[in-house]
């Protein structure tokens, strides 16, 4: 999907480099179509890698038993082992209608994927990768996007000079950002959805200002992710959670119980598929290749947020290295500037990018950009920032001319 939105970007540049594209159109049926397809396929390929390695596949929905040895029960099959894993992953947070009135006349990113045509009018809430995503995929493609944050600002989490520049990119890209607001209700009308906001002013507590936004044809929820461990009954196992639901797992990614595990969302931590699979991974060479000290290092994670532009960010933010190395210890590299590809086109779009680095060597220990390619550029600064590099590193790498990445080697 985010493929097809960066198409619908690239259409208003093509004038501007000699294409004539006056009758593009866009088909979010045959997008759909194949997306379903290619899915299918993808899942088709997986069930038989899971037959050709002999591993039994049993469809239904489990529960661990009362019985001593730890044990598990699907459709009335009881079914134990010397090593159990638990890798049930995440669900989309819903809001109930006691909670917000009509709140279920909304759908989440589960429901994104079933929609059957575009919609006119859309309203996102939330202001996480996921929400950031759809928000951009949505606008992009032709819906009239709002989007609904509780503050001033998307991906709080991030290092503050993306957070910035993504909220700035997503007004530019015409998302209608609704910030210090709150949806309130949900009501259904024959012409669409109407959503009732209220938005604070931070400056005065007590001033609050209702609007409603009329024929909204998606409302989709994404204010965050929730562990699916309810109804595994691992509390009689003597299995550890949160007050959120997240399964406790040591650095081995043991449980509270013996010979029980457990991997992924359902932890709550890194909620990326990547490193579900690679704490997997580690897990299986430890239990079944003797390599006992195997586990997954949490530290220096990368990761993309496919936004418009995209953002790839590893390592610390600012904030989080002066918390852990003291100001006077960290130096920040950055610089904005604009992509090679924008010189001739109309449309703009700023790359941003930023090195925090540490100590008396300069060691790289965060690295944050948005722009044009840099979903793509961010593996390979992984690998050197998980080795270890330091500014001198990346300053004594040749440049290559001209791209984006070079602003990394050439920092002063």
């Amino acid at each position: 999907m985010w493929n097809a939105a960066v198409h619908a970007e690239y259409l208003h540049d093509h004038s501007d480099y000699g294409f004539a594209t006056e009758n593009a159109q866009f088909s979010w049926e045959t997008l759909k179509a194949k997306r379903d397809a290619y899915v299918s396929h993808l899942n088709r390929i997986y069930r038989n890698n899971l037959d050709r390695a002999k591993i039994q596949t049993i469809q239904g929905y489990a529960r661990f038993t009362d019985d001593p040895e730890p044990t598990v029960e699907v459709n009335g099959r009881k079914l134990t082992a010397p090593h159990i894993l638990i890798a049930t992953g995440g669900q989309p947070s819903v809001l109930s209608d006691d909670e917000v009135p009509g709140a279920s006349l909304g759908i989440t990113s589960d429901g994104f994927f079933e929609l059957e045509t575009l919609p006119k009018r859309s309203v996102i809430v939330g202001a996480g990768y996921i929400a950031v995503e759809m928000a951009g995929i949505l606008a992009t493609l032709g819906s009239k996007t709002s989007l609904v944050i509780r503050q001033t600002g998307v991906l709080r989490n991030f290092d503050a000079f993306i957070s910035a520049n993504c909220t700035k990119e997503l007004q530019n890209n015409g998302v209608d950002l609704w910030k210090n607001s709150q949806v309130t209700s949900v009501s259904k009308t024959d012409k669409g959805l109407e959503v009732t906001i209220v938005t604070k002013d931070p400056e005065k507590k007590n001033d609050e200002k209702t609007s409603t936004i009329e024929e909204v044809e998606c409302l989709l929820w994404a204010i965050g992710r929730q562990p699916n461990s309810s109804g595994l009954n691992i509390g009689s196992m003597g299995v550890d959670t949160d007050e959120r639901g997240n399964i406790i797992v040591d650095e081995f990614q043991n449980t509270s119980r013996p010979g029980i595990y457990a991997v992924g969302d359902v932890c709550g931590k890194a909620l990326l598929t990547p490193v579900a699979i690679a704490a997997g991974r580690k897990l299986a060479h430890r239990l079944f290749e003797g390599k006992k000290d195997s586990k997954l290092d949490y530290s220096t994670i990368p990761t993309v947020v496919f936004s418009h532009p995209p953002i790839g960010t590893v390592g610390l933010t600012e904030e989080e290295a002066i918390k852990s190395h003291e100001k006077e210890n960290v130096k920040i590299y950055k610089t904005s500037f604009t992509p090679m590809y924008h010189a001739i086109t109309s449309r703009k779009s700023q790359c941003i990018m930023k090195l925090v680095c540490a100590g008396k060597e300069e060691k790289v220990v965060g690295l944050h950009m948005q722009g044009l390619g840099c979903d793509e550029m961010l593996q390979g600064f992984a690998v050197a920032i998980k080795m270890g590099a330091t500014k001198a590193d990346f300053d004594n790498t040749v440049a290559i001319h001209p791209t984006s990445s070079e602003e990394f080697v050439t920092m002063r």
